[in-house]
């Protein structure tokens, strides 16, 4: 675990937090296109001025070495990172800030702590990385429990065995991306998972969440990686066979992938590598129509050439982003293989692209990196890849300027998108007018498939001083409702947690909640497993 101090209110390190002057000269940019006076940056809440209850439990004396109580950490594991955790953690108000805090280093230790939870009716939540965007680690638990406590995975970090010829490693759920990666490298092998979130979240968090990562296509969610998983549940350890296939009745994994710790803490996994790549193609195509450019996306999603990254980015993500200035739609391309070249590949895609009107004005880039090398993208790519990680870090700013700042995504098939994004674009621009006098919205492709895209939305809305969090909420909940009347789903990669749960409720059918749900009942029988989150009491 990295010693760098992380942020308790806001994400990421705690130092990449702007100083005053940064964010005011930021305002100066912002301001203008939200139409409004210039916004003046506010101060996050001081340490002292911290509103957190008074811890409701002890922990037992044969396990308090496991246990914290120190504000800090119980602030910290309160929220996860979305943007109505952001104001509630920048206000200082941590009132739903779990009683104690565990961090086990062992299975033992965490069936240990799910034993004593049971016995004392106290909700016990699965915490990875904390990087929940939709309420999915928060105590919010209602008062049917004498307590909670934060189950910290992240000790159990490390890469337990390595299968080179079924190219497959054995590794515990606390282990975060890069801690991963570091165990791998050695033996030749990446995961090649890289989600937002990366540097933060843990395995066990993109299991729990099917988190999208670094592919746009073909190995999109973290389920295309998985070999086999291992779960503790109240009732014992649902471990699954190392398999590459089966079709011995339904997948046992599935109700493992997507669980949200409601159902067990996923304490390790057998997962899928990848080889490094060694040759690497990019390149960035101009598009003046944004619906000429979805044509060749979904064209390039059924041509079979698998590119790695196949995002595209709207005129406003363009802008937003320092991609393009000019009004177009910009295809950020790529390819890579760790066995071969890439130029047939990536000539076919750009004929496709052109046959559009896509414009590569600055050419595909090709790269053979002797093993081992980092390579970087260069040119629009090169913009792209630093605005996505840099992302989450500006919202932190623009809570402080006083700014709504969110996202929101979904996945439809081919023949659904036109309405589907049409809708969503009048309600959210609508909403945006009704309740903040205004704001922007933006689109983007993260994923793509043979059948249909997974669009990315992002809006920006002035805040009103102490309405923040109504006002986002109208906000979410027009985009949802468009979503859900449209046939698109609540979530593609970001998860349900308890923010999206009126939607999934319309979404799943009625028998399966029924399954759900007696699931819960018979491996989590009394409940204690991360409450209110995918199903009811």
């Amino acid at each position: 675990m990295s010693t760098r101090a992380t942020s308790i209110w806001g994400w990421g390190y705690a130092d990449k937090f702007p100083d005053v002057g940064t964010r005011r000269a930021l305002a100066e940019q912002v301001s203008p296109l939200l139409g409004g006076p210039t916004l003046e940056p506010r101060e996050p809440a001081p340490r002292d001025a911290r509103r957190i209850p008074r811890p409701r439990i002890a922990p037992p004396e044969s396990l308090a070495a496991l246990f914290s109580t120190d504000d800090d950490d119980r602030a910290a594991h309160t929220y996860g990172k979305g943007y109505g955790d952001l104001v509630r953690g920048f206000h200082g108000d941590f009132s739903s800030a779990p009683d104690l805090v565990a961090h086990p280093r062992t299975e033992d230790e965490v069936r240990a702590v799910m034993d004593w939870c049971g016995d004392q009716r106290v909700a016990l939540i699965p915490f990875g990385g904390g990087t929940s965007v939709v309420r999915g680690v928060e105590a919010a638990i209602g008062d049917g429990f004498r307590g909670a406590v934060s189950l910290d995975m992240r000790r159990l970090d490390r890469v337990l065995e390595v299968d080179p010829v079924s190219r497959a490693a054995r590794i515990q759920a606390g282990a975060t991306g890069p801690v991963l990666e570091a165990q791998l490298a050695p033996h030749g092998f990446s995961l090649r998972h890289f989600p937002q979130s990366f540097e933060f979240s843990t395995l066990g968090g993109w299991l729990a969440t099917r988190a999208g990562g670094h592919f746009a296509t073909l190995y999109t969610h973290i389920d295309d990686l998985v070999q086999s998983t291992r779960m503790l549940t109240p009732r014992g350890v649902h471990e699954t066979r190392r398999l590459p296939a089966s079709g011995a009745g339904p997948s046992p994994d599935r109700l493992v992938l997507g669980s949200e710790g409601t159902l067990g803490v996923i304490t390790e996994a057998w997962v899928r590598l990848q080889a490094r790549p060694r040759f690497r193609a990019n390149a960035s195509v101009h598009f003046a129509d944004f619906s000429a450019a979805v044509r060749v996306v979904r064209e390039l999603s059924q041509s079979g050439l698998h590119p790695s990254n196949c995002r595209l980015l709207d005129a406003q993500e363009s802008f937003n982003n320092g991609v393009a200035g000019d009004g177009s739609s910009v295809l950020v391309l790529a390819f890579e293989s760790a066995d071969h070249p890439l130029e047939t590949w990536m000539e076919r895609a750009l004929a496709i692209a052109a046959s559009h009107g896509g414009e590569c004005r600055e050419g595909a880039r090709y790269r053979a990196d002797e093993p081992g090398a980092q390579a970087r993208s260069g040119g629009a790519a090169e913009s792209w890849r630093s605005a996505f990680i840099e992302a989450p870090y500006l919202q932190n700013v623009m809570v402080s300027l006083g700014v709504i700042a969110d996202t929101f995504e979904t996945a439809c098939t081919w023949d659904r998108f036109d309405a589907l994004h049409g809708a969503i674009l009048e309600s959210v621009r609508g909403a945006l007018e009704r309740v903040c006098g205004g704001g922007l919205v933006s689109c983007r492709f993260t994923h793509v498939y043979p059948d249909g895209p997974a669009p990315y939305y992002t809006f920006i809305g002035p805040a009103r001083p102490g309405g923040q969090l109504e006002q986002w909420m109208e906000l979410k909940r027009a985009a949802s409702e468009a979503i859900s009347a449209h046939g698109g789903t609540i979530t593609h990669h970001h998860a349900v947690g308890r923010l999206h749960r009126p939607w999934y409720d319309r979404e799943r059918p009625e028998p399966f909640a029924l399954a759900l749900k007696a699931v819960k009942g018979a491996w989590d029988p009394q409940g204690i497993l991360n409450p209110g989150v995918l199903v009811g009491p």
